[in-house]
């Protein structure tokens, strides 16, 4: 195959995701079909099926290009931030900033991963255990530094972190009060700080010793 053909063959390929996401965004992975895709991304059902074999391999493929694109955007944000505050500062920056554009595969990567099972919903848990990695790998230098509390669950505070990131997705306004990054910098800096005022003593742990953890389900 010639580069062009190659190059189109691509470009034809990326159409169809495009297309795919748009559809499962507007109606539901569910109640779209694979005729409704390729009839949007001008395609015959068979010429779609000779590149995905069904409609679970698409939503797999959008949902790795999300991982994708939130693992190269966050890795690049971090390039050259030698403080691991700075780093975190930087990450959930580059994170939150994904969530509030445009993106179909990030927002199928949200509401629509669910959808998988079996093989390909495992593909897609072992791809996002890697870019949880990445921000525990960061959470873990901070900590490194001595200042974060020896006490912290690290992991809690991840899941804090992104869970608070990603449900802004749900009530940005680019015409609201906050940039994306003067969220992510109150987010940050929330945790950071927390909310008692000094001297005022802490009302809750973050950890209670009486309690073991269970388990991180990796599957959430």
């Amino acid at each position: 195959m010639t580069k062009s053909a190659t190059a189109l063959l691509e470009a034809q390929m990326d159409r169809v995701l495009q297309m795919a996401g748009q559809l499962f965004r507007a109606k539901g992975y569910s109640a779209t079909t694979v005729r409704e895709i390729a009839a949007a991304a001008n395609m015959l059902p068979g010429s779609l099926h000779y590149r995905y074999a069904s409609k679970e391999d698409l939503l797999l493929a959008l949902v790795d290009h999300g991982i994708e694109r939130a693992t190269n955007a966050v890795r690049a944000a971090i390039d050259g931030a030698d403080d691991p505050l700075d780093r975190l500062r930087a990450a959930l920056r580059a994170h939150l900033a994904l969530l509030v554009h445009d993106d179909v595969s990030i927002y199928v990567l949200l509401y629509e991963g669910r959808s998988l099972s079996g093989p390909s919903r495992a593909q897609m848990v072992r791809r996002r255990d890697r870019y949880d990695a990445l921000w525990d790998g960061m959470l873990h230098e901070a900590a490194g530094t001595g200042r974060i509390r020896r006490d912290a669950d690290l992991r809690l505070v991840r899941l804090l972190l992104l869970g608070a990131a990603n449900w802004t997705a749900q009530w940005f306004s680019p015409k609201g009060r906050y940039s994306p990054d003067a969220i992510a910098d109150a987010f940050l800096e929330l945790v950071w700080k927390g909310l008692a005022k000094p001297g005022r003593g802490r009302v809750l742990s973050l950890v209670n010793r009486s309690v073991r953890p269970r388990r991180e389900k990796r599957d959430e």
